[in-house]
């Protein structure tokens, strides 16, 4: 039977100096451990918010090997807790372009599953643009992971509009979505579309997100929080750093699930 553990998101407003920015990671996982957290998830982007698009890739690192990736390995190891690395720029087979890869370790440091962003942003209006596919290369592979004491699906950030990803993977007991979105489409789309994979899903949701102003100029919505598979809003926090946890009840799981069997009731695949 599993049991109760505590998750924590992390909600960071990252910079261009990726240095000042894993200190601060480490300071929020030390503050989540502290607080009796199991499983810490840190946003997208945690390690550099760029001055330029490029950026990214000029400290993207081989999956296995680099300071960022030493720095997390030491985090999770020092605090004891599963981390899951909000994203972590790796080495693609394209040299202009990374992966945007959330890499989950283990209480003794070690990497125990790899998830690269599969669908990448795209916007333009009210003055902004992206283009995420100019700098990252697509992910092919819907991820979950088994955590021993939980079932965890991976998703990053834009993934979150495409419903598809996590059905592949479900059922599972908890769903996490280290994030960066926009002011503006965060705060149209943010909630709605968490709490509706939550609900769906009937698990548990982790949202970790970037929630300020940026020094490279760029604004985003913040808002981590985390919701039951009812759809309730948990934890939340609004703009600026912080570390937000609640409980992940399995029983509340299966209850949903055997009251509500929406999961059993599936036609389409």
């Amino acid at each position: 039977m599993k049991q109760k553990f505590l998750a924590a998101a992390v909600q960071m407003v990252s910079g261009s100096d990726v240095t000042a920015n894993l200190q601060h990671a480490a300071h929020w996982v030390a503050e989540a451990a502290g607080k009796g957290a199991r499983l810490v998830v840190l946003p997208e982007y945690f390690c550099l918010m760029g001055r330029q698009e490029t950026d990214k890739v000029a400290v993207c690192e081989a999956y296995g090997d680099g300071p960022i990736q030493s720095a997390l390995a030491r985090m999770a190891q020092e605090n004891s807790v599963w981390l899951a690395a909000g994203t972590v720029p790796l080495r693609s087979p394209e040299p202009q372009r990374v992966l945007n890869t959330t890499l989950l370790f283990d209480p003794d440091g070690e990497v125990r599953a790899r998830y690269d962003k599969i669908h990448l942003f795209g916007f333009s209006g009210l003055g902004e643009t992206y283009c995420e596919s100019n700098t990252i290369r697509p992910g092919e592979q819907p991820v979950k992971a088994d955590l021993g004491f939980a079932e965890m699906a991976f998703g990053i950030c834009y993934d979150l509009r495409f419903p598809e990803l996590f059905r592949q993977l479900s059922p599972y007991d908890l769903m996490i979505l280290p994030a960066a979105f926009t002011a503006t489409t965060g705060e149209a789309h943010w909630e709605p579309l968490l709490r509706a994979r939550a609900i769906e899903n009937q698990s548990y949701v982790l949202a970790s997100a970037q929630g300020g102003e940026h020094d490279n100029g760029r604004k985003t919505h913040g808002h981590s929080m985390i919701i039951d598979p009812w759809g309730r809003v948990l934890a939340e926090i609004d703009k600026g750093e912080g570390v937000i946890l609640a409980e992940i009840d399995p029983t509340l799981i299966q209850s949903v699930r055997t009251r509500l069997p929406a999961l059993a009731h599936r036609v389409l695949a």
